[in-house]
């Protein structure tokens, strides 16, 4: 795996040559991002005449220049977007932190138990002793974070923090300052990353030293941590972000899974994996082929589910023949959650569900239900259609399978829905509606003895008939 260094450059002309050659003298292949946000001290004139020596260097370098002094945050913006590494680290210009414990941030990640791994001042190593109400502002700042993350971090606004680049890539950053630091740990913390802390060597340096953090940052720190936790989304990508809000309601999502429990073999083909939502609850199963079509869900499934021997995670598109290695795996199950509305060609990927099925072997199908919903959330979800009863019925009978169980599914759901998606075209699902309909479920559990015609959803167990041949 490469390593993509990243350095925020602002008024360090005492510092800049010595970071740079302790930053090249690591003994890692990389590359080193340096983007200078419009120094006034002659940093700028020093990289613009440092570059052609730095072309000697084995390393891959970049020098980006900053048409404005616009802050760390909107620098690290540009230098993430020029990365091509597997792992990012942001590196500070100044010499409070050693880039010799790269090799000891970068493990976690490594060895496959981290997407993101901060370097903790406060947890051991040796450091400089630091400034006491820096200290304390530093350990309240992190304290106000964890509040509403929900982790355990001893130090939110290190400078070392390392990503897979992939979690970059899903996280809309938007801080221009030093609110980049609560921002990223707001949006991290809502991904569901998998964050570890390891202690690092600390030399921290005074005011009269170029020190540039005052007491107003800290200020607009905890306005950050109320912005981007409370109010402001961790992702562009509305899939991803409803998938990780999704994988919050453990409650709605065993309700679910237990209403094709009864059903499910012990050989299972999951199509449309996603981030592993419904993938917990088949750990138990015999074999498990966890399916995605996208690199980055597949990432993570791996990330996830990569140590149980029983689940094989693979690229897989169901709307494509069927290849014959899955059929040889013997597949008494096929789970299809929320994918068939995304897919332009549902009739072939109905046959080869047929195909990947032995004799006997159950197709497991959660679909969004009634025409007439659909609106904005749908769209935005990237829904091609929702399905009627009678309509689904027909659909699965024609690719040969006999339908065992077809029904609605969340009644109490459809008010929120098509609230949402009708009448006030929102394009997410609101995380507080979300988890407050999490918070009632046993109460919406009702429904089992009030048969309505109507539910956001559709479930359906179809057959494929024992003495049929693929």
């Amino acid at each position: 795996m490469r390593l993509s260094v990243v350095i925020p450059v602002y008024n360090e002309i005492n510092t800049i040559k010595e970071i740079l050659s302790r930053v090249l003298e690591v003994d890692i292949e990389k590359e080193v991002i340096v983007v200078d946000d419009y120094s006034t001290d002659g940093t700028r004139e020093f990289l613009r005449s440092w570059t052609p020596h730095a072309l000697e260097s084995k390393n891959h370098i970049r020098i980006l220049f900053q048409a404005k002094n616009m802050g760390k945050g909107a620098a690290l913006r540009e230098g993430f977007k020029a990365t091509s590494g597997d792992i990012i680290i942001v590196q500070d210009a100044d010499l409070e932190y050693h880039p010799r414990e790269y090799t000891r941030l970068i493990e976690p990640i490594l060895d496959g138990r981290a997407d993101v791994v901060y370097g903790s001042r406060f947890l051991g190593s040796p450091r400089r002793v630091l400034m006491f109400w820096h200290t304390l502002g530093n350990k309240l700042l992190t304290l106000f974070s964890n509040l509403f993350t929900d982790l355990n971090l001893t130090d939110m606004e290190t400078c070392y923090k390392v990503f897979r680049k992939e979690v970059l890539d899903h996280i809309h950053l938007k801080s221009n300052r030093f609110g980049f630091e609560p921002e990223v740990t707001a949006k991290i913390a809502k991904m569901g990353c998998r964050i570890y802390e390891v202690p690092i060597s600390y030399s921290g340096r005074d005011y009269w030293e170029g020190k540039k953090i005052k007491w107003i940052d800290g200020v607009k720190a905890v306005f950050s941590i109320l912005r981007y936790n409370l109010i402001d989304s961790g992702t562009e990508d509305i899939v991803y972000q409803t998938l990780q809000r999704m994988k919050k309601l453990a409650r709605y999502n065993r309700w679910l899974f237990l209403k094709f429990r009864p059903f499910l073999g012990q050989r299972v083909l999951e199509v449309g994996s996603g981030i592993g939502n419904i993938t917990k609850y088949l750990i138990d199963r015999e074999l498990v082929i966890a399916t995605d079509v996208e690199p980055k869900y597949l990432a993570l499934l791996k990330n996830t589910f990569g140590n149980y021997q029983r689940i094989q995670i693979e690229n897989f598109d169901i709307s494509c023949p069927v290849m014959e290695r899955y059929q040889r795996c013997h597949i008494d199950s096929v789970i299809c959650f929320n994918v068939l509305e995304h897919i332009e060609e549902e009739e072939k990927a109905l046959k080869n569900v047929w195909d990947l099925l032995e004799p006997g072997g159950r197709f497991l199908l959660f679909v969004p239900s009634h025409h007439w919903l659909f609106g904005t959330l749908d769209k935005n979800l990237g829904h091609l259609r929702r399905y009627d009863r009678e309509e689904l019925k027909i659909k699965l009978e024609n690719a040969g399978f006999q339908v065992m169980l077809l029904k609605y599914f969340n009644r109490f759901g459809v008010p929120g829905w098509f609230l949402n998606g009708k009448i006030l075209k929102k394009k997410r699902l609101p995380f507080f509606q979300l988890r407050l309909y999490n918070f009632l479920v046993p109460l919406f559990k009702i429904e089992e003895i009030l048969p309505l015609p109507f539910g956001t959803s559709l479930i359906a167990v179809a057959e494929k008939p024992r003495g049929d041949k693929r």
